[in-house]
């Protein structure tokens, strides 16, 4: 892997495709500058060798038009503050100021470019529009995961015009690592959590982790699909009903690859979606017909603790319960906490996709596991075995 600790970037410019898409107050303030501080590294290292950085990123989606809402200038302020240094911005990422104000980047220095989204280019991965970024620089760093599934220009296209002087960003290759550790290189026994609502939006990852892993453990709505295909009655609970052959079907190929699935056993119910709603907790094969199930039941939670105790290598991805709903977040909760345990006691354990991600950060769980994927769409891309367009760029 070509990353930046194979280049001295002194007196050299080096264009850092970032993930600055983070979240913003209604009066634009960032909320959760997490992908600006998983940088910071990357940046570091390039400014203490006597180079300079010229960022770009995307925020939002302004689809071609310029707009004020997602003008990266409102978040200099605390690019700034995690950086600790000062971050001059061009108010376009074309164009004459561009030109001007990259040609008179010195050493030890931060250039900020306007949203490239602001061009419609970017996002149809224009050759043109990547080759007059190029000219910017001497060396061309991909630091943002988080779209590296995008064939865009900034991700996909701009490498070609850095033959010789193209690299991975620390946060990248740190990315690539926590993945690989899961499908190729990581310590026995490997399990892998899968949540969330939907079997559909899993399918590919299932298959392509199975040769990898020794345990599966299933949960959240996914898994009424699951128990209803096995025979047993799940009220008003999640299902696909189309997809209840294909969970046999993954049952069976988990069977003939001598994967251990855990389905839950019992579900903690309720009579409506609601925090309020009426509560109790039963056996998942009798659900009652107007209840649905909204959480893990306790059978369930001590049965994971067990298998994640004995695990070495956790991949986590999707909630077990509805956890945006206090009384139905105990089961997310326990699953938190086992894998804290686990990592504790020296197992390595890498959360990634949307929702969990939003879930460690909610309850405090990001500083006891391993690695947190900042790159949901993409990692889960990864897990699914595909190469993506940012990962390829680099590597040919």
């Amino acid at each position: 892997m070509k990353t930046i600790n194979d280049f001295d970037f002194k007196d050299k410019k080096a264009l850092v495709r970032v993930d600055f898409n983070v979240p913003q107050s209604a009066d634009l303030k960032v909320t959760d500058n997490t992908r600006i501080q998983a940088v910071k590294p990357t940046i570091d290292k390039i400014l203490q060798d006597g180079g300079s950085v010229i960022l770009m990123s995307h925020l939002g989606r302004p689809k071609g038009k310029v707009m004020e809402e997602f003008s990266l200038k409102n978040i200099i302020p605390e690019i700034e503050d995690v950086l600790g240094y000062e971050v001059k911005f061009c108010p376009d990422c074309l164009g004459e100021d561009a030109a001007s104000m990259t040609g008179n980047l010195k050493a030890g220095e931060i250039l900020l470019l306007e949203n490239l989204r602001f061009y419609d280019e970017e996002e149809q991965g224009d050759r043109n529009f990547a080759e007059k970024l190029s000219k910017y620089a001497d060396a061309y760093v991909n630091d943002a995961f988080g779209t590296a599934h995008r064939e865009h220009a900034s991700t996909a296209i701009i490498a070609q015009f850095f033959p010789s002087t193209k690299f991975f960003g620390l946060l990248m290759s740190q990315e690539l690592e926590a993945i690989d550790k899961v499908l190729k290189s990581g310590e026995k026994p490997i399990t892998a959590i899968l949540g969330g609502s939907k079997v559909s939006t899993k399918i590919t990852i299932i298959e392509n982790i199975l040769p990898a892993i020794d345990h599966l453990i299933i949960g959240g709505g996914m898994a009424f699909t699951f128990i209803k295909a096995l025979g047993g009655q799940i009220g008003k609970s999640l299902l696909e009903e189309d997809k209840m052959n294909l969970a046999l079907e993954i049952l069976e190929k988990a069977k003939l690859q001598n994967v251990k699935v855990h389905l839950p056993v019992d579900s903690v119910i309720a009579d409506e979606f609601s925090n309020d709603a009426e509560i109790k907790e039963v056996d998942i094969f009798e659900i009652p017909e107007e209840w649905m199930g909204l959480d893990a039941g306790g059978r369930t939670r001590d049965l994971n603790h067990d298998v994640i105790m004995n695990s070495r290598t956790i991949l986590w991805n999707g909630p077990v319960g509805v956890f945006e709903m206090p009384n139905f977040a105990g089961g997310t909760i326990a699953l938190g906490e086992s894998i804290a345990e686990a990592t504790e006691l020296g197992a390595f354990s890498l959360v990634g996709g949307g929702d969990s991600v939003a879930f460690v950060k909610k309850f405090g769980y990001d500083e006891k596991v391993s690695y947190v994927s900042t790159g949901g769409g993409a990692m889960l891309e990864s897990l699914e075995g595909l190469e993506l367009p940012g990962i390829k760029a680099i590597n040919n």
